[in-house]
């Protein structure tokens, strides 16, 4: 197995003060802003969006969470609250890691199991990650101030 290089839990405490709940708050304005795409895109298509609303809203959050953990390490909702998302090697993560980290995000979250059991590993494990963490070895920390 790999050595994580990411922050020592116990030394560097404050990389993951608060971190699970900064991620619940995250996850809350990027379904808000995910739902305001979708419906922008119903009405830039005169209404036939609604139509296909579940595809819709599907493909949005998988280039939504691409597109700004690629760019950012965080999703827009991650940034309002200071904190990212951090590979084993503590850096951020590139685009075909926040495919990786997205994809099973994804199929975790249609698995029905998927959100439960990363908010239950989320607040047990030492660095406070997801079960899609724990499988990639990434982690969400509090921003480092640059």
């Amino acid at each position: 197995m790999q050595k994580s290089h990411l922050p020592d839990p116990k030394l560097d405490s404050q990389f993951y003060d608060g971190v699970p709940f900064k991620r619940l708050f995250a996850w809350v304005i990027d379904a808000t802003l995910i739902f305001a795409i979708c419906i922008g895109l119903v009405v830039i298509t005169v209404g036939f969006g609604a139509f296909i609303f579940p595809l819709l809203a599907f493909v949005a959050n998988i280039i939504y969470r691409i597109y700004c953990l690629t760019k950012w390490s965080a999703t827009l909702g991650m940034r309002v609250l200071g904190i990212e998302i951090r590979n084993m090697q503590g850096d951020r993560i590139d685009q075909r890691e926040a495919s990786f980290h997205t994809g099973l995000y994804i199929f975790l979250t249609l698995t029905g199991l998927g959100i439960p059991a990363s908010a239950l590993a989320m607040l047990v494990t030492e660095r406070g990650q997801g079960l899609h963490d724990l499988i990639l070895g990434t982690t969400a920390i509090n921003r480092p101030l640059d």
